[in-house]
Parts: structure tokens; C-alpha cells; sequence
């Protein structure tokens, strides 16, 4: 076995996670909070949208939700397509080409 697969096992311990996961939920909280407030002042303040912090921001929101699904074992990535696709179900004006 690889340092860093030793490592990453090492850290897997109760308090390990509890630290990992506490600190990506706080930044998840956070980042989701900044998308949150934008869209406020967007909608309840007339501020324009800015689409290029927006798009960031949620990226950012998605990084920390992927790193959460990742110390979990989670395949976020197929979570994510399963959502896409339910949105396209959802909304198919939105999605049609």
C-alpha cells in the first residue's frame, strides 16, 4: 500500500470523519449562503445578476458537496447526472434543442 492510501485510511477514523466532514459541511453552509444572498438581491433588491459569480459560486457549492459525497462513497457523479436528468424530465422546454 501507497503513503497516501495509508494516509487517507489513517484519517478515516470516527474522529477523522467527524473533523472532515464538520469542516466541508461549514464550507458547503457558507458558499451556499453566498449563492443564496446573491439570488436575493437579485430578486427582492433589483441588483443585476452577475452570471460569472453566480456560475463560480455554485461551482464552488459543488465542490463541496462532491468532497462530502467523496469521503462517504458516494458516486456523485452519477447523483449529478441522475438530477440533470430528472430536471429534463421536469422541464423539457428548458432542454430542448
Amino acid at each position: 500500500m501507497e503513503f497516501n492510501e495509508y494516509q487517507k485510511l489513517a484519517n478515516r477514523t470516527l474522529y477523522g470523519n467527524e473533523q472532515v466532514l464538520t469542516n466541508l459541511a461549514l464550507g458547503l453552509s457558507s458558499e451556499s449562503g453566498e449563492v443564496v444572498d446573491i439570488v436575493k438581491k437579485y430578486t427582492f433588491q433589483g441588483h443585476e445578476l452577475d452570471e460569472k459569480i453566480l456560475t463560480k459560486k455554485i461551482g464552488d457549492v459543488l465542490w463541496y458537496l462532491s468532497q462530502i459525497a467523496e469521503w462517504n462513497n458516494v458516486d456523485f457523479e452519477q447523483v449529478a447526472q441522475d438530477n440533470i436528468e430528472q430536471l429534463k424530465k421536469r422541464y423539457p422546454e428548458r432542454h430542448a434543442k
